[in-house]
């Protein structure tokens, strides 16, 4: 069994575990500038699950205050995309609010922490530019899953 997070958005990734909690693989959210390229990273979750079963958590996310139209749509077209992607696997996939998995995992909005709870926990993850934020949260939402399954 594996276990996949997903952080949805043009700057989001997923994040795979396995049912130990050891790093498997993650990945960013291949897009254009008008969509995620789900087929793209479809094809490397698929290659990193490896035939296992795998369960997947989404960050369940919304529009901002005071976000703007065009940057609201694009938004939802991001997680729409990041939707279909777990949809496609026919897995089980359950959502999760940011609030409640960071505190659980003893987080707050700082993407630092985040960077540095990931690495602490998975040092062997790629995750060495502050843009790879979206991979440590994304591997921490599989974590989060594999703890409260």
């Amino acid at each position: 069994m594996k276990f996949i997070g997903i952080d949805p958005g043009f700057s989001g990734a997923w994040g795979m575990i396995t049912h130990n909690g050891k790093y498997n693989s993650c990945g960013d959210m291949h897009h254009t500038d008008k969509h995620i390229q789900t087929r793209m990273v479809i094809a490397e979750i698929r290659q990193a699950m490896d035939g296992d079963d795998a369960q997947f958590v989404l960050e369940a996310v919304h529009a901002m205050p005071g976000q703007g139209v065009s940057s609201t749509f694009k938004f939802g077209v991001a997680y729409g995309g990041a939707i279909a992607i777990a949809e496609h696997f026919k897995n089980p996939f359950s959502f999760i609010s940011p609030r409640e998995w960071k505190k659980d995992m003893g987080l707050n909005s700082d993407k630092d922490n985040s960077i540095m709870l990931a690495k602490e926990l998975f040092p062997e993850a790629p995750l060495y530019l502050k843009k790879h934020n979206g991979r440590a949260e994304a591997l921490l939402l599989a974590e989060w899953l594999r703890r409260n399954q």
